[in-house]
């Protein structure tokens, strides 16, 4: 570490705040974003917080995660946000925050929860500006390539999607001219095409429980039913599948091209159909939360639900096309475990100053 880093705690960093509640039924449409512990939760049409901002997950299985908005935003009573970053710059402090182990903070019992006042006094080292400006820029080099790997992967489902939508909802599918419509208990479909249960096409096997705190570093992606929420080291499930939101995001749809974790709050997919279909169909089921006895996604009556299954020739058509672009997926998937993996393993050198960076080009972040 340099001489001309300031050691410092940190309530002298930045400063903390509670976030604001905002029930669903009150939220507007706009495209403010809420940002809970996990992250963003929804939009509005207020903010509360300028941006750029940070916020720190207070409680719950997002205890202690940090989420950086760029933008105007509000920050909900699940999360710390930063009200005063002290003159540091936004981005350093978003990545000094994630370098930080917060989970021998918990100030709960029952449940985790994060109080600022447990945490201000952990000792930190702190760059001067120009510094940390650097350090933020090369991160945010990392970030700006997995986002727009990102971009480029729901650009991959998009087409994808549109292709399924033209076979499988519209019937405009190639050689519809010569197949004849006939009744079912949706309405027409094709004649050939048959109309099953869900259960009968797959089964929804519950996840497993892995908190935060459990898991071991690793590039298996952990599934949510908001997505992905974090990284393992062992796969619950060896091989690509279909997660289905038991709690929370009721509902949700996400496909693995590989090995993952499924937790506690989804169903993953068993079914021996091409895995291309059985995805864009769940996507369009109307699955509602209506468990009785605890809210979320009941499994019984999910599966009783309708299922079109078209012709075993039509279905490895699609599945061949859609396999091209998922292959395309695949491969940026992998390029963004990479660089997730090596910055990473940069972020607490830069943090702690192992790595200096004080002969880098200057640089400003956004």
């Amino acid at each position: 570490m340099n001489r001309d880093w300031a050691k410092a705690t940190l309530g002298d960093f930045v400063r903390l705040q509670r976030g604001y509640d905002l029930p669903d039924s009150q939220r507007r449409g706009g495209h403010v974003p809420v940002i809970g512990s996990a992250g963003i939760t929804g939009y509005h049409d207020t903010a509360r917080a300028k941006g750029p901002g940070v916020t720190l997950g207070r409680s719950g299985a997002s205890f202690g995660v940090v989420n950086y908005s760029p933008v105007d935003y509000w920050p909900h009573n699940a999360a710390l946000y930063v009200t005063d970053f002290q003159g540091n710059d936004e981005r350093f402090a978003y990545y000094l925050l994630k370098s930080l182990d917060f989970k021998n903070f918990n100030s709960g019992s029952a449940q985790q929860s994060l109080n600022r006042n447990f945490i201000y006094p952990i000792q930190i080292s702190i760059p001067p500006l120009p510094i940390q400006r650097r350090i933020a820029a090369l991160l945010t080099a990392y970030d700006n390539l997995l986002e727009n790997n990102t971009r480029r992967i729901q650009i991959l489902e998009e087409m994808a999607q549109r292709i399924y939508e033209e076979w499988f909802v519209r019937f405009r599918f190639p050689g519809h001219e010569n197949v004849s419509l006939v009744e079912s208990e949706l309405g027409l479909i094709p004649e050939g095409w048959t109309l099953k249960r869900l259960g009968e096409a797959l089964e929804l096997v519950y996840g497993k429980a892995l908190k935060a705190d459990e898991r071991e570093e690793g590039n298996v992606p952990v599934y949510g039913s908001s997505g992905i929420v974090g990284f393992h080291n062992v796969p619950l499930v060896r091989e690509a599948g279909i997660i289905v939101g038991r709690k929370g995001n009721v509902g949700s749809v996400h496909l693995s091209a590989g090995p993952f974790y499924a937790i506690d709050t989804v169903y993953y997919t068993k079914t021996e159909l091409p895995l291309s279909y059985v995805f864009f169909n769940l996507k369009r089921q109307n699955f509602i939360n209506n468990d009785a006895a605890v809210p979320g996604l009941n499994r019984n009556q999910a599966q009783s639900l309708p299922f079109i299954l078209p012709t075993e020739n039509l279905l490895n058509s699609f599945d061949k096309l859609a396999q091209n672009l998922f292959g395309l997926s695949r491969k940026l998937q992998a390029k963004n475990g990479n660089l997730r993996q090596s910055r990473d393993l940069l972020l607490p050198k830069l943090i702690s100053g192992e790595i200096d960076v004080s002969n880098f080009p200057e640089a400003v972040t956004d």
